[in-house]
């Protein structure tokens, strides 16, 4: 590795952690309870476009450390059925049926199904996002194939009225993944929470009743 990318990569970390450290949305996630600032984008998300009512079944992927499970369960109540799944571990909450696994895998994929039953899924929200190398090419492309696997599953798993919500980059691939939402989906909406920070490519897109 050359001089002149480490230092482009402590650069890149200091100034993260100068953000983070400073960041509103850090200190109110302590303030509140939660374990990650990310929660904000979802109940920002939930409140425009009326994602979370008592009762859903909802499947979330790429839930570690389950900052958006926590308000999804408080949001679902008792029956609601939450089965949230990452690569990575997470502490349990309860009432979550949380499966350690990539769901890319046959095996992880009939554990989700399973849990979550004929009923199927209301809802289906992925947060997921690949470690970032710095390569900026490779990392969009690792970035839209997650969303392509999760917009996968929820063609798999949702209900004719459910919903879908994905955090997408834009850059290549992005167009063309908008494209094929709308035409799986009757309404496709894009999102820029306010808890996502300025500089980023993130954004979220929110589907609803499958075609």
């Amino acid at each position: 590795m050359s001089r002149n990318v480490k230092k482009s990569r402590s650069k890149s970390s200091d100034r993260w952690m100068k953000e983070h450290v400073g960041d509103p949305h850090v200190k109110q996630a302590q303030a509140d309870g939660y374990r990650s600032r990310a929660v904000y984008k979802l109940i920002e998300l939930d409140k425009k476009d009326d994602l979370l009512k008592p009762g859903m079944a909802v499947l979330e992927l790429g839930a570690a450390p389950g900052g958006w499970t926590q308000y999804i369960s408080a949001k679902l109540g008792e029956r609601g059925r939450i089965v949230a799944t990452d690569i990575l571990e997470m502490d349990g909450l309860n009432g979550v049926e949380f499966i350690q696994g990539d769901f890319t895998e046959e095996a992880v994929l009939q554990k989700l199904e399973a849990a979550l039953g004929n009923r199927g899924a209301d809802l289906v929200l992925s947060d997921m996002a690949p470690n970032i190398s710095g390569v900026a090419v490779s990392d969009q492309a690792r970035a839209m194939g997650l969303a392509e696997l999760a917009l996968d599953i929820a063609g798999t798993v949702l209900n004719e009225k459910g919903a879908f919500a994905v955090k997408l980059f834009q850059g290549e691939g992005f167009d063309a993944y908008i494209r094929d939402m709308r035409a799986r989906f009757h309404s496709v909406k894009l999102r820029k929470p306010a808890a996502s920070r300025a500089r980023s490519r993130e954004i979220y897109a929110v589907a609803r009743n499958l075609i």
